[in-house]
């Protein structure tokens, strides 16, 4: 899902899937996030300021993360029209150094998990 913009309590107890934020966000963003990832574009560099943290960490985009952000960008502007998504993808380059990862720590500790369960199986 991509939004251009949310109000208070944005993200808060989300369980999984992607959203991208092309605009403004409330405050107390991702309070309750448990799951999914969230990628806020953050011009102003305030979108710190603005989340709850007991639960998140904000992380750069790896390259996995950009590549899909691209293509959650070229279906929202496909499907809306949207010139914001359109103006982020011409300069995607640059743009996507203003780009947040939410991630919800408890999330990432599974990921991890599993992750490092699978190395152990094929390491032994």
């Amino acid at each position: 899902m991509v939004v251009e913009g949310i109000g208070d309590h944005g993200c808060e107890y989300m369980t999984g899937g992607r959203v991208v934020i092309l605009g403004d966000t409330g405050r107390n963003f991702g309070a309750g996030m448990s799951g999914g990832i969230a990628y806020v574009w953050d011009t102003r560099h305030a979108f710190a300021q603005r989340c709850n943290p007991e639960m998140i960490d904000l992380d750069p985009l790896d390259e996995n993360d950009l590549a899909e952000l691209h293509v959650l960008l070229e279906q929202h502007e496909r499907l809306t029209g949207s010139t914001v998504a359109r103006f982020i993808l011409d300069d995607f380059e640059n743009q996507a150094h203003h780009f947040v990862k939410v991630f919800p720590k408890d999330y990432k500790k599974a990921l991890l998990v599993k992750n490092v369960g699978a190395l152990n199986v094929f390491t032994g």
